[in-house]
């Protein structure tokens, strides 16, 4: 049975993520009992082939080294009872893009989530910035900061008033969406979601020319949109590099968030 488990995750007939049927839907597949099925799992769980996440089933492991996409992993997340999303980087932009879908799914009764908290970390556009850069100077852009602060404020507070306005109808009992800012440049993007999965990602640094305000300026900016996210999961066994990174990074976003982190103003 294990055997025959392995092979298919390892052909791709599961791939990385997949949902494996359930365990009486597999006896009866391969023609074994249930306790065998459930002894064939144990063996690919140990092998860091499979894992189980409590109330959802069994899951092909993503590998930590496979870069992976954000959108469906926030969709399924908004399936819980209690959906948390803590978010560091720098404008927020793709988590405004992702987080539409499950909300819209809210909104029409197809998703109920018992409470939503949102947590947004991004950087303070009011002081200067050691990154983004000019090209010429390797100077702080005024010019640069004001088009970002848009940008920032256009998806943050969007994201806020969605999350805040899905309470004040009713659909869901509690909700809370917050944004801090602080004076840190930051080089990667962060997404917790649950307190279970992390996904990471480095900003690439590269040059492109911006136009704002009649003014065009060359930069080296943060390329968000090609940020590779990686993905490390807490469901993992407690000795594992997925679980202790997810542990590390709610770590390093609660005392970001708590010891520099300042509130937002509108």
């Amino acid at each position: 049975m294990a055997n025959a488990l392995r092979a298919a995750i390892l052909t791709k007939k599961f791939s990385p993520g997949d949902k494996l049927p359930s365990r009486n839907e597999l006896a009866k597949t391969y023609s074994v009992a249930p306790m065998t099925v459930q002894n064939a799992l144990r063996e690919l769980r140990e092998e860091g082939l499979i894992v189980s996440r409590q109330g959802s089933g069994v899951f092909v492991r993503e590998r930590t080294e496979r870069p992976i996409g954000l959108r469906p992993h926030i969709e399924r997340a908004f399936e819980a009872q209690h959906v948390t999303v803590d978010f560091a980087g720098f404008s927020g932009e793709t988590l405004h893009g992702v987080i539409a879908e499950p909300l819209d799914k809210i909104r029409i009764g197809r998703l109920r989530p018992e409470s939503i908290r949102v947590r947004l970390l991004v950087p303070d556009p009011s002081q200067p910035w050691t990154l983004p850069v000019t090209v010429d100077e390797r100077a702080d852009s005024p010019v640069f900061r004001k088009r970002a602060d848009e940008i920032m404020r256009r998806n943050t507070l969007a994201i806020v008033d969605s999350i805040t306005e899905l309470a004040d109808l009713g659909l869901i009992n509690e909700a809370s969406a917050e944004i801090r800012v602080h004076n840190v440049p930051p080089t990667f993007k962060l997404y917790l979601i649950n307190d279970e999965e992390a996904f990471f990602g480095f900003y690439p640094v590269r040059e492109h020319v911006i136009s704002y305000d009649g003014q065009t300026e060359a930069m080296y900016d943060l390329m968000g949109k090609d940020a590779i996210l990686f993905h490390h999961s807490a469901n993992d066994d407690d000795t594992s590099t997925g679980s202790q990174y997810v542990e590390q990074a709610r770590t390093w976003f609660e005392s970001m968030w708590s010891s520099i982190g300042k509130d937002f103003r509108r």
